[in-house]
């Protein structure tokens, strides 16, 4: 009985070092190209279940064997920057007294204003965007036909300083909105090579200063109404024939949209340094990645992401498809400070969630 224990044993943990080693992976896998290794590089969307599964090995070992939890230790406290990215905890991040001039900034994935409610008929999504007051709003996939007279005049009065910028093929597949309460100086649209997507640069003049602004909507996994149920299904029903001939495709589907955005994000990175030295930069918007992307990596490579610095919790975004991952994101640069930062899940007229936060000009 003694040599099948420790058989066991043996065997239970090869099994907890081979989901350390897929963990890492995950964890690290940011750092993997997607154009070079499209599939590998969406393992960073296991994030959340290989870390129940590292986390439960460390517990059990705890009880049995304490020192072959070590290896669940190391390898949680080797990955802990890419836990903290994908789940921030921070304390005490509001404004403080001193903190200068606050400035509110909100960005939406609006699903075009979460669709057609009928002419001239107060739309939920807009009437949200409204309440909150901020100052600086970025929004995506914007369709303004859904409006009511009364919150188009509401929009001209709270924000005189508006941008509509159609981007993707034709310039007329998507929108990017920018709503303002400073003096837009410029805007101008990245030449993506993308059927629906884009984003745009703007210079926003915020007293003496001058704020440069990207709005981006990068591109979408493109999962039609057939896999997303397919997807939901395995969740469900996690049958061994529908994972086998389902998941394979997924991946192979995720894995060509990460190497586009991948692309993207490297144009962006590019454009962000021929921004003058010392710019103030605000980035915005719906990335379709995830913060433990290659695309999140690579544009906040010189910027700071406001929901890790100030925000709490997963702050998951996407409220559609049992999709639960955060991917719209606000980053700044390091010359600007930010707080609390937040992802208001109470708000489900559109498939994203808001994010929302406040920053100053240092």
């Amino acid at each position: 009985m003694k040599k099948i224990t420790s058989f066991i044993g043996y065997i239970i943990l090869i099994a907890n070092a081979f989901f350390c080693g897929l963990f890492l992976i995950s964890a690290y896998s940011s750092y993997i190209n997607p154009a070079r290794f499209p599939i590998l590089s969406t393992t960073g969307l296991a994030i959340p279940f290989l870390l129940i599964i590292v986390f439960a090995f460390f517990i059990f070992w705890l009880f049995i064997k304490t020192r072959y939890s070590l290896l669940s230790l190391v390898v949680l406290l080797v990955a802990f920057p890419q836990i903290r990215a994908y789940a921030p905890i921070n304390f005490n991040t509001s404004l403080p007294n001193d903190g200068g001039r606050p400035i509110k900034v909100l960005s939406y994935n609006v699903m075009s204003l979460g669709g057609f409610n009928g002419w001239d008929q107060e739309n939920p999504v807009m009437q949200y965007i409204l309440d909150q007051e901020a100052d600086i709003v970025c929004l995506q996939e914007y369709n303004g036909a859904y409006l009511s007279k009364r919150q188009n005049r509401e929009i001209e009065k709270l924000y005189p300083y508006r941008s509509y910028e159609n981007i993707g093929e034709n310039g007329s597949c998507n929108t990017l909105a920018l709503f303002s309460r400073y003096p837009i100086l410029s805007t101008r649209t990245l030449p993506f090579v993308s059927k629906y997507n884009g984003a745009t640069v703007s210079a926003l003049k915020v007293n003496n200063d001058t704020l440069y602004v990207i709005n981006t909507h990068l591109e979408s996994n493109k999962l039609d109404q057939h896999e997303r149920e397919s997807y939901e299904q395995m969740l469900i029903d996690p049958k061994a024939d529908a994972i086998k001939t389902g998941l394979p495709h997924l991946i192979r589907k995720l894995g060509e949209s990460a190497s586009i955005r991948g692309k993207q994000a490297d144009y962006i990175a590019e454009e962000i340094k021929k921004l003058p030295k010392n710019s103030f930069i605000l980035l915005c918007g719906d990335f379709n990645d995830t913060p433990n992307s290659y695309t999140h990596r690579i544009i906040s490579q010189d910027l700071n992401d406001t929901f890790i610095r100030t925000g709490n919790g997963p702050g998951i975004s996407f409220n559609r498809h049992k999709l639960y991952f955060r991917i719209d994101h606000i980053l700044t640069s390091k010359n600007i400070k930010s707080y609390d930062c937040k992802v208001d899940r109470y708000s489900k007229d559109s498939d994203h969630y808001p994010i929302s936060c406040i920053i100053t000009l240092d």
